[in-house]
C-alpha cells in the first residue's frame, strides 16, 4: 500500500503515562458491593468480553441506551465523544471518527458524485454505509451499538478506514416469552409536541423455533419557522459576465406564504422488524431476519441567522421521504472444533427529496441566462419563436430554484467465515467476502423561468445507459440520470498467538479486489440561445469527457499488527498497527477544461484514499471490578485525501473530487465507569485531536493552509453523566444528571467556506421510578436551552447553521414482562 514518510508516532510520556496507569489499575485495592456491567461484543468477528479484545471498542449497550433514551443516529453519535457528524438533519449526515473529517457533499449530489464514507456502517452482519446519506436507522430493541475505531479494514473491509459502528439487534431467543413497550410525549420550547411508542414480543413456538416481533412509530415535532419572505435576484452577488443585465432590466419577486409554516421541520421514524430461529440440530441453527422502515422528514434542520433564530426562508417544498427493506439470514454451526458461519444480506433503499435552492441565485453560474428574457435577436437564427421571448427591457422572471431527487440504493452481500477453538493458544478467524452494491439517481434541478423565457425540455437524451429515456417536464433545465456500480470480492484473516500466557501477537489480511463504474448521462434543457433543431446536450458517462465503458478497478492487501500484553488478570495494555482505506471513484464532471493555468482540466477518477495507524491502549478494572478505566493515544497519517468541491469560478458549475491533501492526527481517547457506591454510578468518556493538514496537492480545490485543524471535529470533547438509584420499600428510584462538551471546531477544508464554529455544552436530566417491570420517567433534554453550532454550511447556497433540538421536557412509560 501506497504510504508517505511520517515522523515517530509517540512521544516517551504519553506512553510511560499509559503504563503507570496500567499498572495502578492492576492494583486491588479493596472491595465494593457493585461492579461495572460486563458487555460482550463481537468486534473481532466472534464474542468476547469488551475487556478482553485488545481494541479500542465504545459501545453502548440495553441499559445504557435505555438510560440515554437513544433512539436514532444524533443520539448515539451524541453520546460517543470521539465520533462526530456533518449534516442537514435525519437520514442526510456523514459519520466521522477521531477527527477524520470532512464536511460532506450536498444531498443533492450525494447519488451522482458522493464520494464513499470512511466509517462503515453496518446492521448486524452487512455493512450499509452509502455517500451522504447515512442509513438512520431506528434504534428499536437493539442489543447494543458498537464503535470500533481506527482502521478496522482487515475483518471490516471498505471504508472502515477511520472505523466501524455496528448496530446489533437483539434476536428471537429460547429463554421463554418475554414482551414489552416504550412510550414517549414531550414539549419542545417554541416547537410542536414529540411522541414515540414502541413495543417488541419474543417469543418461543417450540424447542426448535423462536420468533421475535418490534415494531415502532416515533413522531418528532417541529422547531424551526419558515416564515414569509420574498426573494428577487440581485446581479451584484452574482455577477455573470456571459449574459450581462443592463441597468433598467426588471425584476420579479417570488414569495413563499403558500409555503410559510411554524415548526415546519417535523420529522416520523415508522418501521417493524422480524425473525426466527430455527435449530437445526445440537451443532446448527438458521437466522432469518427482516427489517423494514420509513423515514420521513420535512422543512430543514438549520437555520439562517440572517433571518432570525430558528427561522428561514425557503421558496421551494422540502421534503424527504426515506425508505428501506433488509433481509438477512445467517447459518451457524460447528464442524468438529471448527466454528463456521455463512451470512447474507440484501438491502433495498429508495429516496424521494426535493429541496428549496433558491439561493443559487447569489452563486451559481449563468443565473442570467435561465432566468431573465433576452433583448438580442441576433442569438436567435432560425429559433421560430424566438420574438415571443426578446423584450425591449430585459426581464428576469420567477427566480425559485429548486430540486427533486429520486434514488434507489441496492446491496447484496455474502460471508462466509471459519473461527478455530478460542481456547487454543494459536487461533484464527478466516472468511471470505462478497459485495454488490448499485445506486440509482435521478436528480432533477427545476429552474421555474425557464418555461417562462422560451426552454425546451431536453430531447433527445444523451446517453445509452440511463434510468430513464423520457423527456423530463418543462421547468427541468438540468438533470442528472447516473447508476454507479461497485462490486468487491475480499479474502480476509487474522491470527493470534500467545508468545506467553499474557503475551499475544495478531496478525491481519485482508486481500481485495474492486470494481466500480459510472454510466448514464447529465443533460441540459435546450435554451432559445440553440437553433431551433433539438440538439444533444448532454454528457454521455460511457464516452465524453474522458470516461468509457471500462470500469475502474483496483486491488491492494492490507494489514494489521497487535501486540497485548496482561500485567493482571483486570488489566491488558496493547500496541496497533493498522491500514485502513475507501474506494476511489468517477468524477461527473471529469475532462470539463479549468481556467486555472496549473491544472487545465478536471481528472476523470480520483483514486483510493489510504491510512496508516499506530496506537497504544490500555484496558483496567480497579478496586475489585468497581471502576473501569480504558483509553488509547494514537497517531494517524492520511494520504491523498478526497476532498469534494463546488467551484463554479474555475471548472464550470460541477462539483468534482480531488485526492487534495495529507493530514496527521495525533490523539487520545478514554472513558470511565465507576460504581462508587451502591447506589452512585459515575461515567465519564473525552477525546482530544490535535490534527493538522499536513500538504496540499490540490490543484484546482483552495484548500485551508497548511497546519490548519481538520474540519468538523473538535479537539476536546467530553460526556459525564451521574445516575444515583435507591429504593423506598417495593419502589425503585433514580434520578440521573449528563453533560456534553464540544469545543470548538470548522466547518470546511475548503478555504473560502471556512469559519469557526463555536464550543457549546449540553445539558440533559431524568428522574424515574420503577416496579414490578414498569418504569415512569420525567426528563428534560438540553436543560440549559443552548443553541450549538454543529454544523455550518451553504450547501443550498445560504449560509445556515445546523443545530441542536431546543429545551425538551416529556415523560416516558414503559413495561417489560418476563
Amino acid at each position: 500500500m501506497k504510504t508517505k514518510p511520517h515522523r515517530a508516532a509517540f512521544g516517551k510520556k504519553p506512553l510511560q503515562i499509559a503504563i503507570a496507569l496500567v499498572i495502578a489499575g492492576s492494583l486491588s485495592q479493596g472491595a465494593l458491593a457493585q461492579k461495572v456491567e460486563e458487555m460482550v461484543v463481537t468486534a473481532t468477528k466472534q464474542p468476547a468480553r469488551a475487556q478482553d479484545t485488545p481494541i479500542a471498542i465504545q459501545a453502548l449497550g440495553a441499559s445504557a441506551m435505555e438510560e440515554l433514551n437513544i433512539q436514532s443516529f444524533d443520539d448515539y453519535v451524541a453520546n460517543l465523544p470521539n465520533v462526530s457528524a456533518g449534516g442537514r438533519g435525519p437520514g442526510q449526515s456523514t459519520v466521522y471518527i477521531r477527527g477524520m473529517s470532512i464536511q460532506p457533499i450536498t444531498v443533492m449530489l450525494s447519488g451522482a458524485q458522493g464520494t464513499t464514507p470512511n466509517v462503515a456502517l453496518y446492521l448486524d452482519e452487512q455493512p450499509v454505509t452509502a455517500p451522504g446519506r447515512n442509513l438512520d436507522v431506528y434504534a428499536a430493541d437493539m442489543e447494543r451499538i458498537e464503535v470500533l475505531a481506527g482502521p478496522q479494514g482487515t475483518l471490516f473491509g471498505s471504508s472502515s478506514q477511520a472505523g466501524t459502528i455496528r448496530l446489533i439487534t437483539n434476536k428471537p431467543n429460547f429463554d421463554g416469552f418475554d414482551t414489552g413497550f416504550k412510550t414517549s410525549w414531550s414539549e419542545t420550547k417554541g416547537g410542536d409536541m414529540s411522541t414515540s411508542a414502541e413495543a417488541f414480543v419474543n417469543l418461543p413456538i417450540n424447542d426448535k423455533l423462536a420468533t421475535r416481533f418490534v415494531v415502532y412509530n416515533n413522531q418528532q415535532g417541529g422547531y424551526i419557522d419558515n416564515v414569509v419572505g420574498t426573494f428577487s435576484i440581485d446581479p451584484s452577488k452574482n455577477p455573470d459576465a456571459n449574459v450581462s443585465l443592463p441597468a433598467n432590466a426588471t425584476y420579479e419577486d417570488a414569495s413563499n406564504v403558500a409555503l410559510a409554516e411554524d415548526d415546519f421541520n417535523d420529522s416520523f421514524y415508522k418501521g417493524m422488524r422480524i425473525g426466527a430461529k430455527y435449530l437445526i440440530n445440537d451443532d446448527w441453527d438458521i437466522l432469518v431476519q427482516h427489517s423494514r422502515q420509513e423515514l420521513g422528514a420535512d422543512g430543514v434542520f438549520d437555520y439562517d441567522p440572517e433571518v432570525g433564530d430558528l427561522e428561514v426562508e425557503r421558496f421551494f417544498p422540502d421534503e424527504l421521504r426515506d425508505s428501506f427493506d433488509q433481509t438477512a439470514w445467517t447459518l451457524e454451526g460447528r464442524l468438529g472444533a471448527l466454528e463456521m458461519l455463512y451470512t447474507g444480506a440484501y438491502l433495498n433503499r429508495d429516496v424521494q427529496q426535493s429541496i428549496d435552492y433558491t439561493g443559487y441565485n447569489n452563486s451559481g453560474g449563468f443565473i442570467e441566462y435561465y432566468t431573465c428574457t433576452y433583448d438580442n435577436p441576433d442569438y436567435m437564427v432560425n429559433y421560430p419563436n424566438a420574438a415571443e421571448y426578446i423584450t425591449d427591457v430585459r426581464e428576469c422572471k420567477n427566480p425559485v430554484k429548486g430540486f427533486k431527487g429520486t434514488q434507489n440504493q441496492t446491496r447484496e452481500t455474502h460471508e462466509f467465515r471459519i473461527v478455530t477453538p478460542t481456547e487454543k493458544n494459536i487461533r484464527a478467524v478466516v472468511g471470505v467476502f462478497y459485495e454488490d452494491f448499485q445506486i440509482k439517481t435521478q436528480d432533477d434541478f427545476l429552474y421555474l423561468a425557464t418555461p417562462d423565457i422560451g426552454f425546451v425540455p431536453n430531447a433527445p437524451i444523451a446517453g445509452a445507459n440511463n434510468i430513464n429515456d423520457a423527456t423530463r417536464p418543462a421547468g427541468v433545465a438540468f438533470f442528472n440520470d447516473i447508476t454507479r456500480t461497485e462490486t468487491q470480492m475480499a479474502a480476509f484473516g487474522e491470527v493470534a498467538y500467545d508468545l506467553l500466557s499474557n503475551l499475544t501477537a495478531t496478525v491481519g489480511l485482508r486481500y481485495y479486489e474492486m470494481e466500480s463504474d459510472f454510466t448514464g448521462s447529465s443533460n441540459f434543457a435546450d435554451g432559445i440561445f440553440q437553433n431551433g433543431a433539438q440538439t444533444d446536450r448532454g454528457r454521455d458517462y460511457d464516452s465524453s469527457g474522458g470516461h468509457t465503458k471500462e470500469p475502474l478497478k483496483a486491488d491492494d492487501v492490507i494489514t494489521k499488527f497487535n501486540l497485548s500484553y496482561r500485567p493482571s488478570t483486570y488489566s491488558m495494555v496493547y500496541f496497533t498497527y493498522s491500514e485502513g482505506f475507501r474506494p476511489g471513484g468517477f468524477n461527473r464532471g471529469g475532462g470539463i477544461p479549468s481556467a486555472n493555468p496549473d491544472y487545465p482540466t478536471v481528472s476523470v477518477t480520483y483514486e483510493t484514499d489510504n491510512v496508516v495507524n499506530r496506537e497504544i491502549g490500555w484496558k483496567t478494572q480497579w478496586f475489585d471490578q468497581s471502576l473501569q478505566f480504558n483509553g488509547n493515544i494514537y497517531n494517524i497519517q492520511w494520504n491523498d485525501m478526497q476532498v469534494s468541491r463546488f467551484d463554479p469560478e474555475n471548472v464550470s458549475i460541477l462539483t468534482f473530487i480531488e485526492n487534495a491533501a495529507d493530514a496527521e492526527i495525533t490523539g487520545l481517547e478514554a472513558d470511565l465507569t465507576w460504581a462508587a457506591t451502591n447506589n452512585l454510578t459515575l461515567f465519564a468518556a473525552m477525546s482530544y485531536n490535535d490534527s493538522e493538514l499536513k500538504s496540499t496537492e490540490a490543484q484546482v480545490i483552495e484548500m485551508a493552509p497548511v497546519g490548519s485543524q481538520l474540519p468538523l471535529t473538535p479537539k476536546l470533547q467530553f460526556n459525564l453523566r451521574a445516575r444515583y438509584a435507591w429504593s423506598m420499600g417495593l419502589q425503585d428510584y433514580y434520578v440521573q444528571l449528563g453533560s456534553r462538551y464540544s469545543d470548538k471546531s470548522y466547518s470546511s477544508i475548503v478555504a473560502e467556506e471556512r469559519e469557526e464554529q463555536h464550543g457549546y455544552t449540553l445539558v440533559d436530566a431524568s428522574i424515574g421510578t420503577k416496579r414490578d417491570g414498569w418504569n415512569l420517567e420525567l426528563f428534560v433534554d438540553n436543560l440549559t436551552d443552548k443553541r450549538a453550532e454543529m454544523f455550518i454550511n451553504n450547501q443550498d447556497d445560504i449560509r445556515r447553521i445546523g443545530t441542536n433540538r431546543p429545551r425538551t421536557a416529556g415523560l416516558r412509560v414503559s413495561y417489560r414482562y418476563q
